[in-house]
């Protein structure tokens, strides 16, 4: 290995570029032949950058191999066209770490960054995990939270014949964890490079604020779980657009930790999410498109979506509260869902939409959803659009304006139609057989549905029902919605409205039952 004196990396700097500041990984020792293990080359690299103030770490066209790298603070890490890191196969490569969630080793990705100010990660260069080395391919991995005891399919429930179908496939044990960290970070910028191929979450933002990730292309296995694209977690100030993220999990996740743990390399999570705008993205995912709020999770807010496609997903959009934090203030705008069935182990029953409400944790006062907006939203799916409160979590103010949904026939309702997943919850309460509508609301407060078309595929299933379904809410109003009920039920009203009081209907089809309401 070569050792570098301060004097060296001086004339380093200058024979690279002799008015900007760029540090050449290949005059570290680094070597582009896809069997180099190249860490404490491009750590010199970096490290050394870092001396002298910070600039560019230049990464030429070549494939170099690495474990895990910290970048610092005023270091942009450059991959230039062609340029690939790419993840070593051997997870001794890899920084350790305990964690107090997985029971198995714990090793961070490849760029593990800390506490870092003014960094980034540009180029058209790609950084690969090198998916390949981490999972069992033929093996398809078991529904674990809440098994299929209670769905309408039972044993059978997703089954396949034989192959993987929509997997997803087994992790082996020992695998890195997120690809992609920067943890306690400001001023962070993300933009053009390709991030493929994670084993894990590609692309992770911790208690980062005043971020942007911009014109990405993130690619995992469509078979791989946990491969989500990019999370953010008790950030503020982000800024996510002009991306393409197809991955096996969330394509992107919200979330914010709160007290009941905390992981190395994320200190303290406990404040809020907010001022997080995502815009002009493609995505794709075999769980959520877009996913909001989980368990261990502090309060989310002030969230504006505007302008996506999400297509061949099983969820398109979730939000949930499992716990504490609450989630509010939210506009979805100009957004296209496409989602099906699956099978496998995958979170989520092809709902376009799916907000939801239930204690997922015995020990805390559960949070809130609240002011949700959805306009101008044109949906295809195979199961209906959820909206799920609970007595102790009754969700508030939700509007959607100008929503076009078809509920469409799948060739795998006899596997997996019919059940409702709401896994992360507590109990028999997570998966679960179900009649299915359109749209089904309950638990709910100062819900407002205007200019609502739905259209019904030729589903011949007993269990699909009505055009729209609510009950137990205060405070409801209906407006030029046209509908019909399942073309299996066609004696069915077209809306149903029962358990509840104040409401205000003005109707484009009458063809409504109203059950145990006062006005």
């Amino acid at each position: 290995m070569k050792v570098f004196t301060l004097s060296s990396i001086l004339l380093v700097a200058i024979i690279s570029n002799s008015l900007a500041q760029k540090l050449n990984i290949v005059d570290f020792g680094a070597k582009p032949d896809n069997s180099t293990v190249n860490t404490n080359f491009i750590q010199q690299a970096i490290d050394s950058c870092a001396v002298l103030g910070g600039g560019t770490v230049y990464i030429p066209a070549g494939i170099f191999i690495t474990g895990t790298i910290e970048l610092k603070s005023n270091i942009n890490l450059y991959l230039e066209a062609g340029a690939e890191l790419k993840g070593s196969s051997k997870i001794s490569d890899y920084k350790y770490y305990k964690s107090p969630i997985f029971d198995t080793p714990s090793h961070y990705g490849i760029i593990y960054t800390y506490k870092a100010k003014n960094v980034s990660i540009t180029g058209q260069g790609a950084i690969n995990g090198n998916e390949e080395e981490f999972f069992i391919w033929d093996q398809a991995k078991k529904i674990e939270w809440g098994g299929s005891e209670f769905t309408r399919q039972k044993e059978n429930y997703r089954k396949v014949e034989s192959g993987i179908g929509d997997g997803p496939v087994v992790p082996k044990p020992d695998r890195p964890r997120q690809m992609i960290i920067f943890s306690e970070c400001k001023n962070v910028l993300v933009r053009d490079v390709q991030l493929i191929k994670s084993p894990f979450w590609t692309l992770h933002f911790a208690d980062c604020d005043g971020v942007i990730a911009s014109g990405l292309k993130v690619w995992t296995s469509l078979e791989t779980p946990n491969s989500d694209g990019i999370d953010i977690t008790s950030c503020n100030n982000v800024i996510i657009s002009d991306c393409d993220i197809r991955t096996g999990d969330d394509a992107i996740a919200i979330t914010g930790y709160s007290y009941h743990f905390e992981l190395p390399g994320y200190h303290n999570l406990r404040h809020v999410s907010d001022n997080i705008t995502i815009t002009n993205c493609n995505l794709q995912s075999r769980s959520s498109g877009i996913r909001i709020g989980f368990l261990d999770q502090n309060t989310i807010r002030n969230i504006h979506i505007s302008n996506i496609n999400i297509t061949n997903s099983n969820r398109g959009i979730g939000i949930f509260v499992r716990d504490e934090g609450s989630v509010e203030n939210i506009t979805f705008s100009q957004v296209f869902i496409s989602t099906r069935l699956h099978t496998g182990d995958w979170w989520g029953n092809g709902e376009p939409i799916h907000i939801s409400a239930v204690r997922g944790n015995n020990k805390i006062s559960l949070g809130k959803i609240k002011n949700v907006t959805f306009r101008d939203i044109t949906c295809n799916g195979e199961t209906g659009i959820l909206i799920y409160g609970s007595e102790e979590s009754i969700i508030e103010d939700i509007y959607f304006n100008n929503l076009k949904f078809t509920l469409s026939e799948s060739k795998l309702n006899e596997v997996a139609g019919g059940n409702i997943d709401l896994r992360g919850a507590l109990g028999s309460n997570q998966l679960f057989s179900a009649d299915i509508s359109a749209l089904y609301a309950q638990f709910v407060k100062n819900l407002r549905l205007n200019d609502v078309v739905i259209k019904w595929g030729n589903v011949t299933e007993n269990y699909f029902k009505y055009g729209v379904h609510i009950r137990e809410f205060n405070d409801i109003q209906l407006t030029n919605i046209n509908s019909t009920p399942s073309p299996s039920n066609k004696e069915l009203p077209a809306i149903l409205i029962e358990n509840g009081n104040q409401y205000y209907l003005n109707l484009l089809d009458e063809n409504l039952k109203i059950i145990n309401v006062v006005k």
